[in-house]
């Protein structure tokens, strides 16, 4: 026998040996981060939202419909979002929860993660071994956590700026955001960002479920881009809401919903043509005109498909209905 093969043998030996004495190992990434997790109890959303130095943050968030939310992150494992939700779901407290994963996991010591369950019930973990700075702060209905920041007033400063903030769930969570990157945030700067809410009662439907779902992946300034989006989302709320104010016949209530939503999304198009759309399916033809109007001047292919949307039900099958919108 070689030498060589002699010593694969031995190595190959020791090697399965290793991995018998071995404990299994987690698996590990390195998505350190701040976020932070919340429930709205007026409207009983569940929310998360997270920046970091580091691509496609998304992951580290999960939320499912009247179960909780979770983040997990530091040097992360992601399984702790669908195990923590199962858990929570099949009954268990976010703090049970918390605990039953923290026990099966050798790596816990780098480890942060935060749950909220359906009672508002909060538990969180920063683990000794998390890159400092390192740390948390809860609160009656959020909590707050960071690690690999540039400063250890990061987290202090979100859960300030969390309950100092007005307005929906959406724009408090933002605000924690701005706040941490106040002071710093991550010390090697910032990549990606996203933020997620689900409603308190699930609807059966889990797209529905969903009120607000974002992620910035890769920008040299996510925080701005998210607040740019989370506009996004709100003006097409709005829109389909001035959809359904048509439909009630609640004409000016409607104009007002689009006309926030234009302010949200200024230059945006697509929201000032299906208004117009809308109006015209309900026999308000006349105030629809000067909205095509406006729209055909800054874009001749709007024109080009109105009388596309005759045989797809969206306009009426009225050649001079639809004459008069194209000569505009």
């Amino acid at each position: 026998m070689s030498k060589i093969v002699w010593l694969c043998g031995v190595l190959l030996a020791l090697n399965a040996q290793n991995v018998r004495a071995t404990p299994a190992v987690r698996p590990t990434h390195l998505a350190n981060t701040y976020s932070i997790v919340a429930f709205d109890s007026t409207t009983g959303e569940f929310g998360a939202a997270v920046q970091s130095h580091w691509f496609k943050v998304a992951d580290v968030i999960w939320a499912e419909a009247g179960v909780g939310v979770v983040a997990t992150q530091s040097l992360v494992d992601f399984a702790y979002g669908p195990l923590g939700l199962e858990m929570m779901k099949n009954g268990k407290t976010a703090e049970l929860a918390l605990l039953g994963l923290l026990a099966s996991d050798p790596q816990r010591e780098v480890r942060q993660v935060a749950m909220i369950d359906k009672q508002g019930n909060i538990a969180t973990h920063t683990g000794e071994n998390c890159i400092a700075h390192a740390g948390h702060a809860s609160g009656r209905i959020y909590s707050v956590q960071a690690n690999l920041m540039r400063d250890s007033t990061v987290w202090g400063a979100m859960a300030r700026a969390f309950e100092t903030a007005t307005g929906d769930l959406a724009g408090r969570m933002l605000a924690a955001l701005d706040a941490a990157q106040g002071e710093g945030g991550d010390i090697r700067g910032r990549q990606s960002a996203a933020m997620l809410i689900v409603r308190g009662t699930p609807t059966g439907r889990v797209w529905n479920d969903r009120i607000v779902d974002l992620r910035v992946d890769d920008s040299p300034e996510p925080l701005a881009e998210l607040r740019r989006l989370l506009d996004i989302s709100r003006a097409y709320d709005l829109m389909n809401r001035g959809d359904e104010l048509i439909a009630l016949g609640k004409l000016d209530d409607a104009a007002a919903a689009y006309a926030h939503a234009a302010e949200l999304a200024p230059g945006n198009l697509e929201i000032l043509f299906w208004h117009a759309v809308t109006l015209v399916t309900v026999g308000q033809t006349e105030r629809a005109l000067p909205i095509f109007k406006d729209i055909f001047a800054q874009d001749e292919a709007w024109r080009i498909l109105v009388p596309r949307l005759v045989a797809a039900g969206l306009l009426p099958d009225d050649e001079a209905v639809i004459s008069r919108i194209v000569a505009q």
